[in-house]
C-alpha cells in the first residue's frame, strides 16, 4: 500500500500497527554506464517487489531521494543534502507518521552516504519516541549472509555502480544501462584497515572521496560480472529478509 495514494479518510482507518516503510536513496554520478537514479530506483525496486509480496501488511511512505552524498560531489549531476538537514527533514516525516498513530517504522536505506546519519535518526527518534519501534536497515547489510553466495567478484568488487547495482539495474532499468561503458575492475586501496566493500566491512573508517576511490572513474568494484539473472537472486534475498523484518514488527504488540 502507498501512502500518497489512498485518502485521508482511507489512511484514517488502517490499523496503526502496519509497518510503516521509508526508503531514503540518493541522486548522484554511478560511473558511465548507470544513471543519477540508481539509488533510487534499486530502493523503490525492493520496495515494489515487496509490496506485492505483502500487499496490506506494508504501509510504503513516498520516496526521499536526494539525500547525504557530498563525497561524490567531484562528479557533474550529484545533489546533496548536509547531514544536518536530512536528520531533520526525515524526522520530521517521521514525526508526522507517529502523530497519525503509527508506531512501528522502518526506515530502508540505499545509499551508503545516507548510514551514519540514519543511525543517528534511529537513535534519537527512538530515544523520544519510546512507544514506537523504529529500524534501520540497509538493503546490502540485511542480506550480507545470503549476498555473499550471489558474488562472483572478489574482494572490493561490489561496492559503487558495481557487480551488484549494475545487475539491479540490469533486471529493473535496463533500457537505462548503457552496456558499451560497462568497465572491469575499479578501486584504489588504502590503509589495510580501511579497505572495505558492501558485504565485508574495514576493521576502522577513514574518509575518502568517491573520486579518490574509483581513481576518478566513479566505478568502485567490478561492473563486468553483472546480469539479470544475478539482479533477480539478489531481489529474493533482500525481500525475504526485508519481508521477514516487516512482519515481525507487525507481530509485535
Amino acid at each position: 500500500m502507498r501512502w500518497e495514494k489512498f485518502t485521508t479518510n482511507k489512511i484514517a482507518a488502517l490499523d496503526r500497527n502496519i509497518p510503516v516503510v521509508l526508503n531514503v536513496a540518493a541522486i548522484e554520478q554511478h560511473g558511465p554506464h548507470l544513471p543519477l537514479e540508481t539509488d533510487a530506483c534499486i530502493g523503490d525496486h525492493f520496495l515494489r517487489v515487496l509490496e506485492e509480496r505483502l500487499g496490506e501488511e506494508v504501509l510504503i511512505l513516498p520516496q526521499v531521494k536526494i539525500c547525504c552524498s557530498e563525497h561524490h560531489m567531484d562528479f557533474a549531476g550529484t545533489l546533496s543534502v548536509r547531514h544536518e538537514t536530512f536528520l531533520l527533514y526525515v524526522g520530521d516525516i517521521l514525526e508526522s507518521v507517529v502523530r497519525h498513530g503509527f508506531r512501528n517504522i522502518v526506515l530502508f536505506n540505499s545509499h551508503g552516504g545516507n548510514q551514519a546519519i540514519g543511525q543517528v535518526l534511529l537513535e534519537s527518534f527512538g530515544a523520544k519516541h519510546r512507544d514506537c519501534r523504529i529500524a534501520m536497515l540497509t538493503w546490502w547489510r540485511l542480506a550480507a549472509k545470503e549476498l555473499s553466495a550471489i558474488r562472483e567478484s572478489g574482494f572490493a568488487g561490489i561496492n559503487h555502480a558495481c557487480e551488484f547495482e549494475t545487475s539491479l539495474m540490469l533486471l529493473t532499468a535496463p533500457e537505462s544501462v548503457q552496456r558499451e561503458l560497462i568497465s572491469g575492475m575499479s578501486y584504489v586501496e588504502t590503509y589495510g584497515w580501511a579497505n572495505a566493500d558492501m558485504i565485508l566491512p574495514a576493521r576502522g573508517a577513514l574518509f575518502r572521496s568517491m573520486k579518490d576511490m574509483s581513481d576518478g572513474t566513479g566505478v568502485v568494484g567490478d561492473p563486468s560480472s553483472a546480469s539479470v539473472d544475478k539482479g533477480e537472486r539478489i531481489t529474493a534475498a533482500v525481500v525475504d529478509q526485508l519481508a521477514h523484518v516487516v512482519k515481525s514488527l507487525a507481530r509485535a504488540r
